[in-house]
């Protein structure tokens, strides 16, 4: 469903599912990775399960180096576990090969990232314009589907602004918009405040959290702020290679 479906309060459809019809939008199930580092085995991951319903906001805390980032790029089919399976709306991504996980990714996951990676050379409206206009969209149809989002975000008047001549606060709500334009079913978003400082990541925080969840998306969020942490639905720790959820963060 596109995002202008959604301002015009169109039903948010279910996602087709081969996976055990119980609920769950995203399955892991035993995932285990490892990097070999010289003659060491560094062990990220060993036996990681989860279930995420759909719409939920679930955020992941650890110490840096605890493999935090690499659950984001496994669920995002970036790189391969070693062990285990990971379904996303009903589809197997560990099942799926290289190029199929590329195409599942460009089209149904959005990312935000903590340095933003915004492309200087293009605008803001461009900027936000791209994932769609990689998946085949016409550039004017994928410019005009971008302004109501950048609306959304409060930059409408900087859709020919440069990434330059932003703000961080700013340069990230273009990175969130990005993120949102193709509809994605997931948004995995690495560490989206921590370079910015208190008010505008607490600003940038409460905008991801209100577009994401109006849209019933699911948001994996990587953090190492308790605070920003608390906002989820539910909080997810990695420890010694275990995912563990915690429970003193629930609502």
């Amino acid at each position: 469903m596109s995002f202008l479906s959604l301002l015009a309060g169109a039903a948010i459809p279910k996602p087709q599912s081969s996976a055990p019809d119980d609920g769950a939008f995203i399955r892991l199930r035993g995932l285990s990775k490892a990097y070999q580092e010289g003659d060491r085995r560094r062990v990220v991951l060993e036996d990681a399960s989860a279930d995420f319903a759909r719409g939920e906001f679930i955020a992941l805390l650890g110490r840096s180096g605890s493999g935090k980032s690499t659950l984001l790029n496994l669920v995002s089919g970036i790189d391969r576990a070693d062990a285990g399976q990971i379904w996303v709306g009903g589809r197997e991504l560990t099942a799926l090969g290289e190029r199929e996980r590329t195409l599942f990714r460009r089209r149904q996951i959005g990312f935000i990232f903590q340095f933003f990676n915004l492309i200087p050379t293009l605008t803001v409206l461009e900027n936000v314009a791209l994932p769609l206009e990689l998946n085949g969209t016409a550039p004017k149809a994928a410019r005009a589907a971008a302004e109501p989002l950048l609306d959304a975000v409060g930059l409408l008047d900087r859709v020919t602004t440069f990434p330059d001549k932003l703000s961080g606060g700013e340069q990230q709500r273009v990175a969130i918009a990005r993120a949102l334009i193709h509809d994605p079913l997931l948004v995995l978003a690495d560490e989206p405040t921590g370079n910015l400082d208190e008010g505008a990541g607490g600003s940038v925080l409460a905008l991801l959290d209100r577009l994401t969840r109006q849209a019933g998306r699911n948001l994996l969020m990587v953090t190492h702020s308790a605070e920003s942490a608390a906002r989820a639905d539910r909080v997810f720790h990695l420890r010694d290679g275990k995912l563990e959820h915690d429970p003193a963060f629930n609502r």
